[in-house]
């Protein structure tokens, strides 16, 4: 056996656990100093691999120290960027929150913008409307007061302590003339007419004066009105006007202008003006034209746009602010002025501007619609 077959044997026996006691051989004399050699050399190995073993186990301890602290050290940064991490989701949350309260209250007043803009935009267009009608009424009031003038100046003029008018004082008039006196004063055509036919052909009657009863209906009906007015048509007080007075006496040959003229009179609307004064000729033409900027016509029209007959037209009337102007005769326009009249005056009683006693304010409703009674029927004065 070598010397290097009896270390490793040797080793093997130091590692291995003992079975059994074993004596050990006595070296014999011849080979006493190679045994001496061989265990120094055995010693040598030892001490070698002892020598490695330790510089391996340092090795190994120092790496495992060197992870230790690298898995520490990772860890550190890890959690350092845990927390850099936290704190930029709740920056990012802040200004998330930040801009969503920005934009709603950019939605918000961008909102508030527009509802003032279309709240001024309404509040003009009210204004101009008001104004507009305003101004509409006032046209018509300057129309009628015109025309009342004209009536009253004319009555004026043709009474005089001298020669006194007897149809402004029906005192002086005989009992067979002032039987037959109907309606206001200003009808002067009407009573006239009526006058010279009965002193042509009806025996006079001793009748002094005009008598008047109210009719209990008639008057309930309009004392429930007054309590609450409205211009609605579902009161019982106009609905029953509408069929006795308005609607016959706005009923005209041409349907549908008839139509349009009983809105524009409802809506106040309607404006009546005269033409320009001459002669105008009897020619069958349109009555409907457009007006220039200066509000006067531009051609000769003397067809009735109302009736559909040639007559000389002193008046037309237009629609609202159509610009369209339409000829009409003196016929239909005392037709259209007496319902003027009437919703004018019912109006007035609207607004608070009547301030009589309901007894009185009934009797002058009954004489707006004697009048438009009186001109369905044909009798206007003769300054129309």
């Amino acid at each position: 056996m070598s010397l290097f077959s009896q270390a490793n044997f040797e080793e093997d026996s130091q590692k291995q656990p003992a079975i059994g006691h074993w004596k050990p051989l006595m070296p014999s004399k011849g080979n006493k100093e190679e045994t001496e050699t061989g265990c120094q050399d055995a010693g040598g190995v030892d001490e070698t691999q002892s020598t490695e073993q330790l510089n391996m186990s340092r090795l190994r301890s120092s790496s495992v120290e060197i992870r230790e602290k690298g898995s520490e050290f990772l860890k550190e940064e890890l959690h350092k960027a845990q927390k850099e991490l936290k704190l930029k989701d709740k920056e990012c949350e802040r200004l998330s929150k930040v801009r969503e309260q920005l934009e709603q209250e950019l939605e918000e007043l961008t909102a508030s913008l527009f509802e003032e803009a279309h709240k001024m935009v309404r509040e003009a267009n009210t204004k101009q409307a008001a104004s507009e009608k305003q101004l509409r009424e006032a046209r018509g009031k300057i129309d009628m007061l015109q025309a009342e003038v004209t009536a009253l100046k004319t009555l004026v003029i043709t009474s005089t302590p001298s020669s006194p008018n007897r149809e402004l004082h029906p005192q002086l008039q005989s009992p067979s003339k002032a039987g037959f006196r109907k309606g206001h004063g200003r009808n002067k055509s009407t009573s006239s007419a009526v006058v010279s036919a009965a002193s042509q052909n009806v025996t006079p009657e001793p009748v002094s004066r005009e008598c008047k009863e109210v009719d209990s209906i008639l008057f309930a009906e309009f004392q429930a009105w007054k309590e609450s007015p409205t211009l609605d048509k579902s009161s019982s007080f106009l609905d029953r006007i509408y069929r006795e007075d308005v609607g016959p006496c706005l009923d005209f040959t041409k349907q549908e202008l008839s139509e349009l003229v009983r809105v524009a009179v409802e809506q106040n609307t309607l404006t009546i003006e005269p033409v320009a004064s001459q002669t105008l000729p009897m020619v069958k033409v349109s009555a409907e034209e457009c007006g220039g900027p200066n509000g006067f016509r531009s051609q000769i029209v003397t067809k009735c746009a109302l009736s559909g007959l040639p007559r000389t037209c002193k008046h037309r009337i237009m629609l609202g602010d159509s610009g369209n102007y339409y000829y009409i005769s003196p016929s239909c326009r005392a037709r259209i002025t007496a319902v003027c009249n009437f919703f004018t005056y019912i109006r007035y009683i609207q607004q608070g501007l009547v301030r009589q006693d309901v007894e009185l304010m009934y009797w002058e409703v009954m004489r707006l619609r004697r009048e438009m009674s009186l001109a369905k029927l044909g009798f206007y004065p003769s300054d129309m």
